[in-house]
């Protein structure tokens, strides 16, 4: 019961976190793609972010009382603005990703090129050594010495491309090796690249719009739900409050019957009786009742005046 009854300050949080990083991101990120004017950008980024909460807050909780053009609108604008800072969001995410891999990136695009030079220079050659056959095939058996003038010819071409083949290749085993060293902060993606057969933008453009479809959709939602526990919550403690009401009003109802009957009554006092007593006489005890006292005076001879 404990747990039930404070659920709503743990959605409230929830829902502050969520919205409070998803407009972090969104502000600063909005400010990096308008760096002319970063802190213009930043205040007014932030008063659209707190109006869309409170606009989301406000449908929830109004959306019997407003027309259809103040629905339309204010929906239109909701979504509008949840598109805004998930755009947001991607370019912050965008930026920090690529400011973390220049190096790696720079290294990736020419492993790339070396990785299709050696490519390129595996065709020639063997488009050199098919030449070569046909040529050397082409002549009869007995023309010996044009078939060796032909492969002296071809041999140092292939040879020149073999070298540069080796070249590239020992370049391209560099590039691997520093694109280990340089590729830590980014591992992970290059592990899911791998993985998907697929170059590490792509996955991490692929993260990041993972991201941006569940944080700020998920920010309004949780905003929305937060309103909602404080509305259930205000419709079931009334019974709690009637009950307190209704009880404080039978006691006042009970307290005015008394007023009635006892308040404006004065108290009645009880008329004594004179009594002689002669003297020598004892005075009476107060406590006492007033037939006892009467019959001790009658005793002592006093006598009782009527």
């Amino acid at each position: 019961m404990e747990r039930s009854k404070n659920f709503h300050i743990y959605l409230g949080i929830a829902a502050l976190l969520i919205a409070g990083s998803a407009a972090f991101f969104s502000v600063f990120g909005l400010s990096k793609l308008f760096a002319g004017a970063a802190l213009s950008v930043i205040i007014m980024a932030g008063s659209l972010e707190f109006g869309k909460l409170v606009t989301a807050a406000f449908l929830y909780r109004y959306w019997d009382k407003v027309n259809i053009f103040q629905k339309t609108y204010l929906m239109t604008a909701v979504i509008t603005l949840v598109l805004i800072t998930s755009a947001g969001i991607f370019g912050y995410l965008s930026n920090a990703y690529q400011g973390a891999t220049v190096t790696f990136e720079k290294q990736s695009n020419q492993l790339l090129a070396y990785e299709d030079r050696l490519e390129q220079l595996q065709e020639d050659k063997s488009f050199l050594k098919e030449e070569l056959e046909v040529q050397v095939n082409d002549l009869p058996e007995n023309y010996i010495t044009a078939k060796r003038k032909l492969r002296e010819d071809y041999n140092p071409r292939i040879q020149s491309v073999n070298d540069e083949i080796l070249d590239v290749k020992g370049k391209i085993g560099d590039l691997k090796v520093s694109l280990v060293e340089t590729g830590v902060d980014v591992g992970p993606a290059i592990y899911l690249a791998r993985t998907f057969e697929t170059d590490v933008d792509s996955v991490v453009k692929f993260f990041i719009f993972i991201l941006i479809f569940v944080f700020d959709p998920l920010a309004v939602m949780l905003v929305v739900a937060f309103n909602q526990a404080l509305l259930l919550r205000e419709e079931n403690e009334p019974s709690k409050d009637s009950n307190q009401v209704n009880l404080i009003t039978k006691k006042a109802k009970s307290w005015w019957k008394f007023w009635e009957m006892y308040g404006e009554e004065k108290p009645k006092v009880k008329e004594s009786v004179p009594i002689y007593q002669p003297t020598g006489f004892r005075a009476l005890e107060d406590d006492e009742d007033e037939e006892v006292q009467e019959e001790k005076i009658v005793k002592k001879g006093g006598v009782k005046i009527v």
